[in-house]
């Protein structure tokens, strides 16, 4: 089983000695130096993995305000799977990142603003029919509640597995089990000991646990020690 954080919550090097996954966040808000990457994957032991987050200006629109961190001019118009020049030119970037850090699962996270609309699933079957693929693993976070019901099949059409916070959401459809793990009514959240209960009810040996809440460090330390 795969239990880490989203972005390293301590130094590098000590992170990389307890944990065998982190979900780099960086390359969500603006592009990351290649080098920087590769510096990484160097720097961590063999059997570490790297995954990583979609480039915001594929998923989010420019109003959004994780542009906020984005380095460099904010895209006029991007986000929501457009098939336009900036969305494809953001899938490439994210290609290049994903091959330096030698990952193998991509995360496409959506703002909840993102419903199932007509043109919302033709974007992205445009999108995923579309791009370079290289044989990533990718996962798609839905936060929109008219996707319950209908997110399986969407993901099962594309060639896609259901990222879930399995207390907030059921997960739909078969694949990969990737669970973000946000806090139960909100980031400032401290999972308990029956939640981890939970949980394992929920994973397997080839689960990916991310911890995402203000206390990840923490609380991926202790889940650690509750499967012992």
């Amino acid at each position: 089983m795969k239990i880490g954080c989203a972005g390293f919550s301590e130094a590098r090097a000590k992170y990389f000695r307890e944990f065998n996954v982190v979900e780099v966040q960086q390359t969500f808000y603006s592009p990351v130096p290649i080098s920087t990457l590769k510096r990484w994957r160097e720097e961590a032991p063999v059997g570490f993995e790297f995954t990583l987050k979609a480039l915001q200006l594929i998923t989010h629109p420019p109003h959004s305000p994780t542009y906020r961190r984005y380095k460099g001019q904010r895209p006029p118009d991007a986000g929501f799977f457009k098939p336009i020049k900036q969305v494809f030119e953001a899938w490439e970037i994210t290609l290049r990142e994903a091959h330096a850090l030698e990952a193998r699962i991509v995360v496409f996270q959506l703002p909840p603003s993102f419903c199932p609309s007509q043109e919302n699933m033709d974007n992205m079957r445009r999108f995923f029919s579309t791009i370079k693929r290289d044989e990533l693993l990718m996962g798609l976070e839905v936060r929109c509640r008219g996707w319950e019901g209908r997110i399986g099949q969407l993901c099962r059409e594309l060639g896609l597995f259901h990222v879930v916070d399995p207390f907030s959401w059921r997960r739909e459809g078969g694949g990969v089990k990737y669970f973000r793990l946000h806090g139960r009514g909100g980031y400032r959240y401290r999972f308990t000991e029956e939640d981890f209960g939970f949980l394992k009810s929920l994973v397997d040996r080839d689960s990916y646990v991310i911890f995402n809440n203000i206390y990840a460090l923490e609380d991926a330390r202790r889940f650690k020690d509750f499967l012992i």
